[in-house]
């Protein structure tokens, strides 16, 4: 297996300075967790696969819920507070160590736009093969708020978000997200992006507005 290109990533535009202008957003640093957390996360990816696709009899069920709860155990006294624990905060992993996210990376990234590989797996089905509609979105959001980041912009909410679905998403197929900002007015970035398979066959393309946190907000 070839080795996975490092990401091209141009941070220029990043003032790293401008955090009084990020509202009541805390600051995120970037974790850096010792070599178990990354297989930690992939395993835990792939427990989530199998809960919702294992066919198995109830007894077996009964041992996973013993061992699942082994595991809550043994974590529930490390349990932090937010950007205290890695997962979120570890860009070089697939959905930057977060289970929430899917496990996509950044290709390339900079004030001109922000590339990103990834696909989706079983945990993501929504039915007949293809990729529930509801992770597209959650997709293209968590895309737009490192457009922000790399563009320079402040730290944004996201104000609206319009997907339109033009063919199924496939699961289990090499699939690449591209996004731009597209212009700025004041508090305002409005960003677009686009979702291709291998072929450039377009499947979705999302609109969305991003505006910049007031002093006061969080």
């Amino acid at each position: 297996m070839s080795k996975r290109a490092e990401p091209v990533i141009d941070r220029s535009a990043i003032d790293a300075s401008k955090y009084t202008e990020h509202g009541g957003f805390p600051k995120v640093a970037e974790a850096e967790p010792g070599p178990n957390f990354a297989p930690f996360v992939a395993a835990m990816r792939t427990l989530q696969d199998l809960a919702v696709s294992a066919d198995c009899p109830d007894e077996v069920f009964g041992e996973a819920l013993e061992r699942v709860r082994q595991l809550n155990d043994l974590l529930e006294p490390y349990r932090a507070p937010e950007l205290q624990g890695p997962a979120g905060r570890v860009s070089k992993l697939p959905g930057r160590g977060s289970l929430l996210m899917p496990p996509w990376e950044i290709v390339e990234a900079g004030p001109t736009g922000v590339s990103m590989r990834g696909e989706f797996r079983r945990f993501h089905l929504g039915g007949n093969g293809a990729a529930h509609g509801g992770v597209l979105p959650l997709l293209f959001d968590d895309l737009f708020g490192a457009l922000v980041h790399y563009a320079g912009r402040p730290i944004s909410r996201t104000a609206f978000l319009h997907v339109e679905y033009r063919k199924i998403t496939p699961l289990h197929t090499p699939l690449k997200v591209e996004g731009t900002v597209d212009r700025v007015e004041g508090r305002k970035s409005f960003v677009s992006a686009r979702l291709r398979d291998e072929s450039d066959t377009l499947l979705a393309e999302c609109e969305g507005l991003m505006v910049q946190l007031l002093p006061w907000q969080p």
